[in-house]
């Protein structure tokens, strides 16, 4: 039977409109932005295309929101209660989340039906954050006499810009350390999956959120930079490419304002001599499969010994066949489309790059067979590959290992860091003591044992090229904070 897609209306109350300043506001224009389903190829719906007097428009509500708005005066408990609000609301919109995540993005329905609950639990923690982060400490000053305070504040304006492959949670961990701390903020949502933000927005209607504390629009890349320049925003929080936080990295230092930056990966996995190959293969290929591959953590350089390398190649190669490819709505399918024909497109030509580089196409690589409509590919696995070769040193942002045989454990761990990126990597070995001391020589923010392991609960981000700052747990609101030193001749009267 044909699967037809909900209508934007029935799935968000105001896709033809913009969040700003507490209403939903028509932009300056009637441009359109064609939203399609990655599974059918069709189009879902149409989001409202915002232009630079609709990016001014939204910045103007947030800067007025935080110089003379009630929200960075309120308590940090007070607005504690608004965040955990929203965390309420949230939770019963799990069915409208589930709609749009798999059509946009191709995450598969059976993770998309978790999404929303996971999704609260952030708010969640923030919101209790904020009645027990030390927002205030005493310091003794340095000469000794005297009362001194550090007090952490907010930053101000943010611009939270997040990316296509998991809006929903990318947002919520800028928005909600953001909110408790008491900024104003500014969601740009991307072209190709501005539901979950739009969705957010509805939230924070929902609950009365006061004016002008969250606007959200969606905007392609020339609408975006305007945010980014606007010296009324204090600081960008912002999640893609390499590429475009190397652009915003740029623009903000011109101006010495705030960044945050989660950026790309190519993360490896170093399988040691003494790891279970078997296990090892289906862990990988279980996590690297998660939302196709679109995963900027994703585990994809494998890092063997050239004894095992051969082995290792068939298990991983089998693994990943094994994996069921097709429609994000049935519950069967392990591995679930692309998020559009630019990224189908794109990984299509990094396997022809293998290919044509001499790397061995293990398995995978082309269209699934019965699978003529919507952005599939097969599960891809190259052996033989040479880490500076295109595809071990370029993010592909889809399913495709590159397995890399190397001398011995100094060399795995050396070709592991030979790379610009840094956020994630995994060491395979039966000797949690061997996996310590090979988590100590690896430049990456996170290193997990036996799996592909990132904790969003303690905090998440990159060395080099990956990014800066961390996002998640308490780290998580470091970023949204400005400490400030008071001194004082003696204690005030909340001290004495």
């Amino acid at each position: 039977m044909t699967r037809i897609a909900p209508s934007a209306h029935s799935v968000l109350s105001h896709p033809d409109r913009f969040y700003i300043d507490g209403e939903w506001v028509r932009g300056s224009s009637d441009a359109l932005i064609d939203v399609i389903d990655s599974n059918t190829e069709s189009l879902f719906y149409q989001v409202a295309e915002a232009r630079a007097a609709d990016i001014a428009r939204a910045v103007e509500a947030a800067r007025a929101a935080f110089d003379r708005g009630p929200w960075p005066r309120m308590t940090h408990a007070q607005r504690g209660e608004y965040v955990r609000a929203m965390a309420e609301e949230l939770r019963g919109r799990s069915e409208t989340l589930s709609e749009i995540w798999p059509r946009e993005s191709g995450q598969l329905i059976k993770l998309a039906r978790t999404g929303a609950a996971t999704a609260a639990g952030t708010l969640d923690f923030y919101g209790r954050l904020a009645d027990t982060y030390a927002w205030e400490e005493v310091v003794t000053p340095s000469s000794g006499t005297g009362f001194g305070l550090v007090v952490h504040e907010p930053v101000g304006t943010v611009a939270a810009i997040v990316p296509w492959n998991s809006p929903i949670m990318s947002a919520l961990r800028k928005i909600a350390p953001a909110l408790v701390a008491g900024c104003t903020t500014v969601l740009k949502a991307a072209p190709e999956a501005p539901g979950a933000p739009y969705l957010i927005a509805e939230v924070a209607d929902a609950v009365g959120l006061p004016r002008g504390v969250l606007n959200v629009v969606t905007a392609d890349r020339e609408a975006s930079e305007e945010l980014v320049r606007d010296p009324r925003i204090d600081k960008v929080s912002f999640t893609g490419s390499t590429a475009v936080g190397r652009r915003i990295g740029m623009i903000m230092a011109d101006r010495v304002g705030r960044c945050t930056l989660e950026l790309g990966g190519k993360s490896a996995a170093v399988i040691l001599d003494d790891a279970d190959l078997a296990a090892a293969a289906e862990s990988i290929a279980t996590t690297e499969c998660r939302l196709a591959g679109q995963v900027c953590s994703a585990l994809t350089r494998i890092v063997v010994t050239r004894s095992r390398h051969d082995e290792f190649v068939e298990a991983l190669g089998a693994a990943f066949a094994a994996k069921r490819v097709g429609d994000a709505f049935d519950e069967s399918t392990q591995v679930g489309p692309l998020a559009s024909a630019k990224q189908l497109r794109r990984v299509e030509h990094y396997v022809e790059v293998g290919r044509s580089e001499g790397a061995r196409l293990v398995t995978g690589g082309g269209r699934p067979s019965g699978l003529d409509r919507g952005y599939f590919v097969e599960p891809t696995v190259f052996g033989g590959v040479h880490n500076s070769s295109t595809i071990a040193s370029e993010e592909i942002f889809g399913p495709v290992l590159s397995v890399i045989p190397a001398r011995d454990e100094d060399d795995a761990v050396r070709i592991a860091n030979d790379s610009r990126y840094g956020l994630n990597a995994s060491v395979f070995t039966t000797d949690v003591d061997r996996a310590r001391g090979v988590a100590g020589r690896l430049r990456t923010g996170t290193v997990g044992h036996n799996a592909d392991r990132i904790d969003f609960g303690i905090g998440f981000g990159g060395f080099k090229q990956s990014g800066i700052g961390r996002e998640g747990g308490l780290l998580g609101i470091l970023p949204y904070l400005e400490a400030k030193t008071v001194l004082l001749d003696g204690p005030p009267a909340e001290y004495r």
